[in-house]
């Protein structure tokens, strides 16, 4: 079996996380770790025992890194990628793939300039419910999708927010709940339902005096095959509550995945508290199965750590498409869908009308695609 090295870049809260990906996914070495602050590189890679360097392009280079993942802020995605990618090195990015689609344009490019694999994290598309539903709608079990509908009501306090001192801001995040808590779920919804027409959104900040940033959006969408879906995501429910892609089909029959429940999940802070299961499920002659699904589900979940099981299968699955000269689970392309449908809800809100898509990066404005006033 070929062993490929890799390495991470990044070693704050979601860093172990990859790490004990990288350690347990087959065809991984996992042989080194970098960060800007060295003195952190050198304190993550002594609990792993691997090598510590500064930069992604030293850890590529002189490492001989193959492949790594990028666990930095969000709006800090593009520099490392663009550097790993340069220096040679396949790169799986953390969701989102950036906070800019002038970010996500130039990794894309960089990776297509070095002919090498760019993938981005969404590894709730491996959970098995989610999974079914995706497995129905492609078997026609619904008919053609017609309605879809993603709600994500959760809560974030303010030591949350207090404790990396880039979150809650624009510079730091590049976002609220649009750029860090739902992208999973965002994912999964075009993942779905295929391209966009249009869509028309807006966004506030409720009750997070705190932040900079929002704290609640919502949209309607039209996508291109006459499909329409709605979006409500949150973090100004206390306590945490859920967050759900719902699909209707044309023959009135629906199905759905609760991806998240109970407390919301914190990379580095805490646990995933409860499975996820198809809460909706009214496919004909299937319905009585919800129980033996849920079963199932939980049982994986409590023989398994979640939080490493599904970062290892999809480090897995992007170590086979080096291998296998294929595209991986989440190419960069797809990536970049998420960031265009929340920067859609940005624009939207700025110039109260609905965007058509595809976007592009905007030239000659300085407002963060409408997140910060001119």
């Amino acid at each position: 079996m070929p062993e490929i090295k890799t390495g991470i870049v990044g070693c704050g809260k979601v860093a172990d996380l990859h790490a004990a990906g990288l350690i347990g996914a087959e065809k991984s070495r996992f042989t080194a770790v970098c960060d800007l602050d060295l003195a952190r590189a050198q304190a993550f890679a002594e609990k792993y025992r691997v090598a510590a360097f500064s930069s992604a392009e030293e850890m590529v280079k002189t490492g001989g890194v193959e492949m790594v993942t990028i666990a930095t802020p969000h709006p800090v995605h593009a520099v490392a990628t663009i550097a790993a990618l340069d220096a040679g090195a396949h790169v799986l990015v953390e969701k989102p793939m950036a906070s800019s689609l002038e970010d996500c344009d130039r990794m894309i490019a960089a990776a297509r300039k070095a002919g090498t694999k760019l993938g981005m994290v969404s590894q709730r598309r491996l959970y098995e419910p989610v999974r079914r539903v995706k497995d129905a709608i492609d078997a026609g079990k619904i008919g053609r999708p017609v309605l879809a509908v993603l709600t994500m009501l959760g809560w974030r306090d303010e030591g949350y927010y207090a404790s990396d001192p880039w979150r809650g801001t624009w510079k730091g995040e590049g976002g609220g709940v649009l750029v860090n808590q739902a992208p999973h779920q965002i994912d999964i919804l075009q993942w779905y339902m295929g391209e966009i027409e249009s869509l028309y959104g807006v966004w506030s900040n409720l009750n997070h005096p705190y932040i900079e940033v929002e704290d609640t959006a919502l949209a309607v969408i039209r996508f291109k095959s006459g499909a329409l879906g709605n979006i409500v995501v949150s973090n100004s429910q206390n306590p945490a509550l859920y967050g759900k892609v719902h699909v209707h089909g044309e023959n009135g029959a629906s199905v759905g995945v609760q991806t998240d429940g109970g407390a919301m999940f914190i990379a580095g802070m805490s646990s995933i508290t409860e499975p996820p299961y198809n809460d909706l499920w009214t496919v004909p002659g299937e319905e009585s199965k919800l129980e033996t699904w849920r079963a199932e589900i939980t049982e994986i979940f409590e023989q398994n750590d979640p939080m490493k099981r599904y970062h290892r299968l999809q480090i897995e699955d992007f170590l086979d498409a080096i291998t296998d000269d294929r595209a991986p689970l989440v190419p960069g392309e797809e990536g970049r869908k998420t960031v265009e449908i929340f920067t859609a809800i940005y624009r939207s809100t700025r110039d109260r009308a609905p965007v058509m898509f595809p976007l592009t990066p905007e030239s000659g404005r300085d407002d963060f695609d409408g997140r910060t006033p001119l």
